[in-house]
């Protein structure tokens, strides 16, 4: 009992081990969407060049990942304060 909960606690070591690597780099920069799937699609080119590579002969495009996309957009758009003016009534 004690020899499988030790080897349980290190399978869950090795596989969680890895994972913090995949986050270090940034996504791929272009997404290949095929027919009318909806998000992103398969996001997996650096160039649009690969990107039509691979959609050649397929019912695709290549589209910017939406991850760039907003992320060139800068910062969100905020609503500026509506200037409230008040009126005064005479009587």
């Amino acid at each position: 009992m004690r020899y499988a909960f030790l080897m349980a606690v290190a399978l869950t070591g090795f596989a969680t081990f890895g994972t913090g690597a995949a986050d270090a780099r940034p996504p791929y920069r272009y997404c290949l969407t095929e027919g009318f799937g909806r998000g992103p699609g398969i996001c997996d080119y650096d160039t649009v060049a690969q990107c039509q590579a691979s959609v050649s002969g397929r019912r695709g495009y290549c589209q910017l990942n939406p991850f760039y996309a907003f992320a060139e957009q800068g910062r969100p758009f905020v609503r500026p304060h509506k200037i409230r003016r008040h009126r005064h009534h005479r009587h």
